[in-house]
């Protein structure tokens, strides 16, 4: 590639681009050769050319690492371009006859799905049909990009054009499926590992990062404001020399593992292992210098003093001291801890200076200084060290700035373990009530159970027309919440209404809401209130199992009464009332709760052990907001919740490798509980009192207790992974340390797996499913309220990230996830039917004789049927105990279909309700979605057809058919008396497992007999 001349005019220039497809691999495909296997290559189409891999020889998972280049013609118009790839299986290596090469799979893509170089990733598609009687599966794994190239007027002499013929090879002529290709075709050879091994093209690119796997392009983040700066990843071109050819490498960030792996912890600088503290022994220690200002007294005339604090690398001041109207001004107090970082090595001849000021005037007050190197150590469980006075002294030879009186203070070397340290100034972050350490308790909720019984003597519309029926009911409001009953029904045309209706509520200590019951005529357009009543929450009576509960008679109050209770009689309600306590207010998900203990704490069991947590800290986190000009930043503090309790870190300001090193621990009582951990950007700690300015999630990770261990430390770092409208993102890494303290094996801890999930009162009298999701709502709404009012504040949308609030609203994506889930679980009887059909058409002779001896055996011993089969389960737990995870799992993006998930699909997933799209866009979806309800449909459809398929056996339905099962079994009856047991089963099992030489193609004789019987589609209208 020349370069343009500097000297102007420059010479016009022409860019070439150029389409790569690399070929790497795939997976699982369908055997075509007739020995359990296929001999597959790749052809691809693109723009009028066609090119094609190298077959790779009876192989069912080929690995090409093969890049296709193409020249597209018209690049305007790539985003309509079709590029189709198709999997064939080459015929010359198999033992069939012909010349026909059997298909294997395609794939069609479009230009619009296209990346640019060093935007690229490895994604793998499902191979598609071509037909609706093709048998196709697996999928094949490519990797398509382009680039362009500058040229000069004429292309390059070396550039082969699509329409010449390859080289000194004869072209062989390949018939696929009625189609006739012509091209060289690779003698089959061993499958390589060389990714950098390219069969044509001149230029190549070799990426020497982990596979990017993201299906769509990184974009920057959605929800941080328009100024937020995301840097682009750094590529650098190096030129290599391979040959006459010219070839690239471009080495990207690696940014492609989204796996949790194992960590070594490593001291801070300067440390020893006897330095380490018990109750912080997850974590790294980080030594800190602690000032302790108490108060000073007999000082020179002030204002308002301040105290400054000063070492070689850092310099804090307090707040000024504040005087009472006729207080004395020689005695100011400040009550304040200092927290800086210290460092052994550079504390050797290092000094420690504390100056008192006064504002606004700045006089000097006084002053002392410390030498560092002989500054007590702490370490807890020591009690504090107890200030001293010391005494103020000049610096300055002027007689006039007189310096007199003491100041009271303490000066020790601790870590981030001592009491002090939540409370201290610390010098990582700043002092601002949004930036420190805390530890939060969930409210305690309580279900309320309201039981509308009957109302007696309501003023009813007495103009209605004849043969109406009053429509009345009744709306119990909470707080936020309102249910209304259904319509009550009356008696004998009295005026008492009935429901028997029970409504549930979530009710949070301190009780100091009340119960408002409005009892509505709504047999009119507009409904009419006939009376309300109101329930103080506090003066309902509690209970904890399923006891009695006497109802109550409420007298009802009209409109204008306002709760004074001296109006006019309304008529009277029947209700119960009960806060119950024996159940466990969900405000989780389910699947990921962590705590499951009954709200009253008589009904709790024993704790089972101590569940301890160490933050260390966060690698590479992306910048969130811009500082300064322009300049990235993140101030990151973390999460976690576990049950009742909740804690927040220290705000990290400035920093894209923040360390915390903060330990917190939790009780244990259910080992098959979640707990979770969240990342945040502060962005509060920027808003004025008057505003509110949301934190911004950076990602969270869920750890399951029970698949941790006992007693062992599990030091791991996870990605941080965020799903945004543009895709999957990474954004950082966050390090944990995890132990579950618990006594191994003992039998409180083994007896927890047999005992019931929830609390009794849930299988006693169950709440259903629409029911339980309303109140899992609104109990997240009362602790995201909670928790807000403390200081300082943990957002609502910091609570609903990590409760997973969102969980239950539709997504394509989740419903994918959950299909192939499902998939998963039946992957092992898909297998069992696999091997039996492998054993049954002989595959492996010696396997399959040995399963008739073993067959011989356990019909002539029947009694060692059971025990044989649980002894295999042992085996199968014995030899996957080899592949046991070796840390506790993250966020798995192939599992959640994160990977390679449709744009619009994401678009939809976070679309509000009701949408906020255009019309058009939400017919085009509801159309997708009564498309996939479709095929939901048909294949209910065709569970219910087998199902009465088999009821048309006995049901006459089919008098023939019925005859002839009758008379089956009459026969199979007969036969069963007269011959052993043994021998019909040998008999049936030996028949199952003939030689493929003794049975045919086509469906057997009582399968075809079953497809015939009628169902009850054929009166479906």
């Amino acid at each position: 590639m020349t370069m343009p001349s500097q000297q102007p005019p420059p010479p016009p220039q022409n860019t070439v681009r150029k389409l790569v497809v690399e070929v790497v691999d795939a997976r699982d495909l369908l055997p075509k050769d007739g020995q359990g296997s296929s001999s597959p290559y790749v052809i691809v189409d693109f723009d009028g050319q066609r090119k094609r891999t190298s077959t790779r020889c009876r192989e069912l998972n080929p690995v090409w690492n093969e890049a296709l280049e193409f020249i597209v013609s018209d690049p305007k118009n790539m985003d309509y371009e079709e590029l189709e790839i198709e999997v064939f299986n080459d015929k010359r290596y198999g033992n069939g006859s012909g010349r026909k090469n059997h298909f294997l799979g395609r794939v069609k893509l479009y230009g619009s799905q296209f990346s640019k170089r060093g935007d690229e990733g490895l994604v793998y598609y499902q191979l598609e049909k071509k037909s609706v009687f093709s048998w196709i599966r697996g999928e094949i794994g490519l990797r398509i990009y382009y680039y362009d190239e500058l040229v000069e007027e004429g292309p390059p002499e070396n550039q082969p054009t699509p329409e010449e013929p390859s080289q000194n090879p004869p072209p062989d002529v390949v018939v696929e499926e009625g189609r006739v290709f012509e091209g060289h075709v690779e003698i089959c050879h061993p499958v390589t590992e060389n990714v950098a091994h390219y069969q044509q093209p001149q230029a190549g690119f070799v990426q020497e990062s982990p596979p990017h796997v993201v299906h769509v392009n990184p974009d920057p983040l959605q929800f941080p404001p328009p100024d937020e700066l995301v840097p682009p990843v750094a590529v650098e071109v190096r030129k290599m020399q391979s040959g006459p050819a010219e070839r690239l490498r471009c080495l990207k960030r690696p940014n492609g593992d989204y796996s949790p792996r194992e960590i070594n912890t490593s001291k801070c600088s300067g440390e020893s292992t006897k330095e380490r503290i018990n109750t912080y022994d997850l974590v790294e220690p980080m030594m800190y210098l602690f000032i302790k200002i108490v108060k000073a007294r007999y000082l020179a005339p002030n204002e308002s003093p301040y105290v400054k604090v000063m070492t070689s690398t850092h310099v804090k001041r307090s707040k000024p001291a504040m005087y009472r109207p006729g207080e004395p001004t020689d005695s100011p107090e400040w009550n304040q801890i200092f927290a800086l970082c210290h460092n052994k090595n550079d504390a050797v001849n290092a000094t420690l200076e504390i100056t008192v000021w006064d504002t606004p005037s700045e006089n000097f007050l006084g002053g002392i200084c410390f030498d560092l190197s002989y500054v007590p150590v702490r370490d807890p469980p020591d009690s504090p060290l107890a200030p001293q006075w010391y005494s103020l002294e000049s610096v300055d030879s002027d007689p006039n700035n007189r310096v007199c009186g003491d100041i009271q203070l303490a000066v020790w070397i601790g870590t981030q373990a001592d009491d002090a340290f939540p409370e201290a100034w610390s010098s990582d972050a700043p002092y601002v009530a949004h930036t420190r350490s805390k530890v939060y308790q969930s409210p305690k909720l309580w279900y309320l159970r309201l039981t509308v019984i009957e109302a007696q003597d309501l003023h009813i519309a007495p103009n209605l027309p004849p043969l109406t029926t009053p429509e009345i009911r009744v709306k119990a409001q909470l707080g936020f919440q309102s249910v209304r009953t259904r319509r009550g029904s009356m008696n004998n045309h009295s005026s008492t209404f009935h429901w028997n209706e029970d409504l549930i509520f979530v009710a949070g200590e301190p009780f100091e809401d009340s119960l408002i019951l409005l009892v509505e005529d709504r047999t009119n357009k507009e409904a009419i209130l006939l009376g309300h009543v109101m329930v103080p929450v506090s003066s309902i009576e509690q209970r904890i199992d399923e006891r009695h509960v006497a109802s109550k008679w409420f007298g009802l109050e009209c409109r204008g009464d306002c709760g004074r209770g001296n109006g006019p009689y309304c008529g009277r309600i029947h209700l119960k009332l009960c806060l119950e306590g024996g159940y466990h207010v969900l405000d989780e998900a389910a699947h990921v709760c962590s705590d499951f203990t009954p709200t009253a704490k008589q009904l709790w069991k024993p704790a089972i052990g101590i569940l301890e947590l160490g933050i260390l800290g966060a690698r590479g986190l992306l910048p969130m907001k811009t500082k300064n000009g322009g300049k990235g930043s993140t101030d990151a503090y973390c999460v976690a919740k576990y049950g009742k309790k909740w804690v927040r870190t220290r705000t990290i300001t400035d920093s894209f490798d923040p360390r915390w090193n903060e330990q917190y621990t939790w009780q244990v009582y259910d080992p098959c509980t979640v707990l979770t951990v969240g990342v945040f950007d502060n962005w509060r700690m920027f808003a004025d009192v008057s505003e509110e300015k949301p934190d911004y999630r950076i990602g969270k990770v869920r750890i399951r207790v029970s698949t941790l261990e006992s007693n062992k430390v599990y030091t791991t770092s996870y990605p941080l992974l965020v799903l945004l409208r543009t895709g999957l993102k990474k954004m950082g890494e966050i390090q944990l340390a995890v132990r579950f303290a618990c006594p191994i094996m003992i039998p409180d801890t083994c007896s927890v797996y047999g005992q019931p999930l929830l609390p009794r009162m849930h299988y006693l009298r169950p709440l259903g499913v629409a029911q339980q999701e309303a109140l899992r709502g609104a109990a997240t709404k009362m602790v995201a309220a909670w928790l807000a009012r403390s200081e300082p504040p943990l957002g609502p949308e910091v609570v609903r990230y990590m409760l997973d609030a969102d969980s239950h609203t539709w997504s394509m994506r989740k419903s994918k996830t959950n299909w192939f889930r499902i998939v998963a679980v039946l992957a092992w009887a898909v297998g069992l039917a696999k091997w039996l059909d492998n054993i049954r058409r002989w595959r492996n002779p010696v396997t399959t004789v040995l399963v008739h001896v073993l067959y011989l055996v356990l019909v002539w011993y029947p009694d060692l049927i059971v025990p044989t089969g649980f002894l295999y389960v042992v085996l199968i737990g014995v030899w996957y105990y080899r592949f046991r995870p070796k840390i506790p799992s993250g966020m798995d993006t192939r599992l959640s279909q994160a990977e390679a998930v449709d744009p619009d699909e994401l678009d939809e997933e976070f679309d509000t309700i009701p949408s906020s799209k255009p019309p058009e866009l939400i017919r085009m979806r509801y159309d997708r979605l009564r498309m996939l309800a479709a095929r939901v449909q048909t294949v209910l459809g065709d569970f219910a057809t087998q199902g009465e398929r088999l009821q048309a056996l006995v049901s006459w339905r089919d008098p023939r058919a019925t005859k002839l099962f009758i008379g089956v079994c009459l026969a199979i009856t007969l036969i069963l008396y007269a011959v052993p047991a043994k021998m019909v089963a040998v008999a049936l099992g030996f028949y199952y497992l003939r030689h493929p030489m003794f049975r045919h193609h086509m469906p057997s004789a009582s399968l075809n007999f079953f497809r015939r019987l009628p169902s009850l589609s054929d009166r479906l209208m």
